[in-house]
């Protein structure tokens, strides 16, 4: 059993792919190709937006949306304090400070009344100015855009939507990576939508803001590439990863998310007596379940049930061990109103589980099975 079975997916997928990056090796067209351009189109239709500028990875395309933004020094980013790097590595790698936030416990995205708190405390307490908050769709669930956006309105702060784990979820039929300002992706090979390298998307309804970003992703471009306007970066999706991307995003559309939905109820089924907390979805909130996470329960062995279950054939990972506010890049450069206690708690129970649109039912129930056998013996069968 994989993890997330890659190979399995490209062999259901092979006569197609190998196709696409045939067409790409024939015509030569390696960056900028004419896949780049349709791939663009379909994904901002797809999601529900004016623009979609793809660049060379998720990371990159954060960093292009608080470029165009202006973020710099002496601004105060609020990113959640249970996310991966990228989210408060992006504000700080422009001189912005991050300031981490705690998250919903059922949801394990940005609370939004924690955030309220933690903006209220920069303006009375610090010289930071309010900025941008930077919402995370954790494991394929959109954050609680309505409650952050009233927030932001309140504030008079921009919304940056990081769906690099998100893309395919949903709100009322809304899509994710529309809900920010500028909302962006990863096609990291592992994400809901995954190429076979490095990829990443920015979206947004704004013409200026897409101009800008297309140019900051081509070292500042004008008119032209040698008309350099503004100091930029070298951030592109070359033209084989575009060509596999449309092949992968027809799968996705017509039945990979549904099966990830699918199994994620199984999960959900199977373990509902179990000792383990489950992911929780709001009404009318649709996830892509990048991953599908479980809490232990108190006093539950972490290491010792992730040895029993891999010598029983069954992989599982550990999203995420630390805590924003704890990373050591991050000491003395942040802010962490709240101490974070919910996200502490996550980081020590939090364990997921195999997914994706290649497993099997059979090792779907296996895993449930597994896992509640193990848990309910604190480790023994």
């Amino acid at each position: 059993m994989e993890f997330r079975d890659l190979n399995a997916q490209y062999e259901a997928l092979k006569p197609r792919i190998d196709a696409a990056v045939a067409r790409v090796l024939a015509h030569g067209r390696y960056i900028g190709g004419p896949e780049v351009a349709e791939l663009e189109g379909r994904l901002a239709e797809y999601v529900g937006v004016r623009h979609c500028v793809t660049c060379g990875n998720g990371t990159d395309a954060l960093q292009l949306a608080l470029m165009a933004w202006g973020v710099g020094t002496g601004d105060a980013v609020f990113v959640p304090d249970f996310t991966f790097f990228a989210s408060g590595e992006a504000p700080a790698l422009l001189g912005a400070t991050p300031v981490f936030v705690d998250v919903d416990g059922r949801t394990f995205n940005l609370d939004p009344e924690r955030l309220e708190e933690a903006v209220r405390y920069v303006e009375d307490s610090t010289d930071l100015v309010p900025k941008a908050v930077v919402a995370v769709d954790l494991f394929g669930l959109p954050a609680a855009y309505p409650a952050i956006r009233e927030v932001c309105e309140r504030h008079g702060l921009l919304l940056l939507e990081d769906g690099a784990q998100g893309f395919g979820g949903s709100i009322s039929g809304k899509m994710a990576c529309s809900f920010g300002d500028i909302s962006t992706t990863s096609f990291f090979p592992a994400k809901p939508l995954g190429c076979y390298g490095d990829g990443g998307a920015v979206f947004t309804d704004s013409d200026e803001w897409a101009a800008l970003v297309r140019s900051y992703a081509v070292h500042g471009k004008g008119s032209m590439k040698y008309d350099n306007v503004r100091v930029g970066v070298n951030s592109r999706l070359d033209t084989v990863q575009a060509a596999v991307l449309l092949v992968k995003l027809d799968a996705f559309e017509r039945y990979e998310l549904g099966t990830v939905r699918e199994l994620a109820a199984l999960y959900s089924d199977a373990l509902s007596d179990s000792r383990l907390a489950l992911p929780q979805a709001p009404s009318r909130y649709l996830s892509s379940w990048a991953q599908y996470s479980v809490l232990l329960p108190e006093g539950a062995d972490r290491v010792t049930l992730q040895a029993r279950l891999k010598d029983k054939g069954v992989p599982t990972m550990v999203y995420y061990p630390r805590p924003m506010h704890e990373q050591p890049a991050f000491v003395g450069k942040c802010l962490c109103p709240s101490g974070c206690p919910v996200t502490i708690r996550l980081c020590e129970t939090v364990l997921s589980l195999p997914m994706g649109p290649c497993l099997s039912r059979v090792d779907c129930e296996r895993t449930a099975a597994l896992i509640g056998t193990l848990v309910e013996g604190n480790g023994r069968e």
